[in-house]
């Protein structure tokens, strides 16, 4: 049988690149990575300039050892920030990107990277986001776009947005869970010294840091929650945990986390049921109630909303060895 070749994601370099988002897509897609146990992506950077490409600053060269026609071949393409959000990309890029996306590559951009696949039209009508400093330029030059300010990252289709750098390591990161599954996710995350999962609808910054000692109660409300995701959580449980008022809890929380406790504990207990598949023989109900979603249609309802899969497909594409074999039910 002939084996199935690796999952190719090749990313588009340019002349006045932003040399720190392309080294976030090799780091995450290009480093080999023999620990995990699985085949990695195959990584190809490709120009779309010729000739050797100044980075942003003046101070680096570098060379794409392939041109645009690499897109042909592309699984997964990553478009780091544009240089100019005023500046229309090559047509050469925009129509390469229009006939990969048409074929069913995936498409992804960081930070102003945006501006390209608005340009290749791959927006229109679409959900998307970008740096804050960009999202009225983005709204103001494609209309048609709704852009979401607040976020760290879009999903829509086969097409992904992030705002700005440090959100396209999350993003990068929650393509390799949906193609490898949570725990080389996670594996991924620790090489990379950074947390395994934020949600994407998390806020894109923080607008008045908090001091030194304030996020000590959330701390110890987040590792209790952990601990507990079996039971039945709310706002006045966390905040109980932090010593601190339920309304004070709330209000520190979404400055700090850039979300809601109600959401940060879904995805939580997302994610915990994603280990529990991966890992585990339980049936969806005894995970379901493992993980504080109550029953097995609750689990479904928000695995789907997050994952756009079901629990069970996800368990058949990343169970370990044996996992797969639900007990008294025979394959999940």
């Amino acid at each position: 049988m002939r084996a199935r070749r690796p999952h190719r994601v090749v990313v588009v370099a340019y002349d006045r690149l932003a040399l720190f988002e392309l080294a976030i897509a090799v780091e995450v897609f290009g480093l080999p990575r023999p620990e995990l146990g699985i085949p990695w992506y195959e990584f190809v950077v490709c120009s779309a300039d010729p000739g050797l490409l100044r980075a942003t600053g003046g101070a680096v060269q570098v060379r794409g050892r392939q041109g645009l026609a690499a897109l042909a071949g592309a699984d997964t393409i990553v478009v780091p920030g544009w240089r100019d959000p005023s500046e229309t990309p090559p047509r050469r890029l925009l129509e390469a990107l229009r006939r990969a996306h048409r074929r069913g590559a995936r498409i992804v951009s960081i930070c102003s990277g945006v501006f390209v696949l608005a340009a290749a039209g791959l927006l229109h009508n679409k959900r998307a986001t970008t740096h804050w400093r960009y999202t009225d330029i983005l709204r103001a030059r494609y209309p048609s776009i709704r852009v979401e300010p607040d976020v760290l990252y879009v999903q829509e289709g086969r097409v992904f947005t992030s705002a700005g750098s440090a959100a396209g390591l999350d993003l990068c990161l929650h393509l390799v869970r949906l193609d490898h599954g949570a725990e080389i996710a996670n594996q991924v995350a620790r090489r990379l010294v950074i947390a395994p999962h934020r949600d994407g609808g998390q806020a894109q910054f923080i607008a008045k840091p908090l001091p030194a000692r304030a996020g000590h109660g959330l701390a110890r409300a987040t590792d209790w929650a952990l601990g507990h995701l079996d039971r039945p959580l709310g706002v006045d449980d966390l905040a109980e945990a932090a010593a601190l008022s339920p309304r004070t809890f709330n209000r520190r929380f979404q400055t700090e986390l850039g979300t809601t406790p109600h959401r940060w504990l879904t995805h939580q207990r997302v994610l915990a049921a994603q280990r529990q598949l991966e890992s585990t023989r339980a049936s969806i109900d005894e995970i379901a109630e493992a993980v504080g979603f109550g029953t097995a249609q609750t689990l479904r309802l928000h695995f789907r909303r997050i994952l756009r899969t079901s629990p069970n497909a996800y368990r058949r594409r990343f169970a370990t060895v044996g996992a797969n074999q639900v007990r008294g039910q025979g394959p999940a």
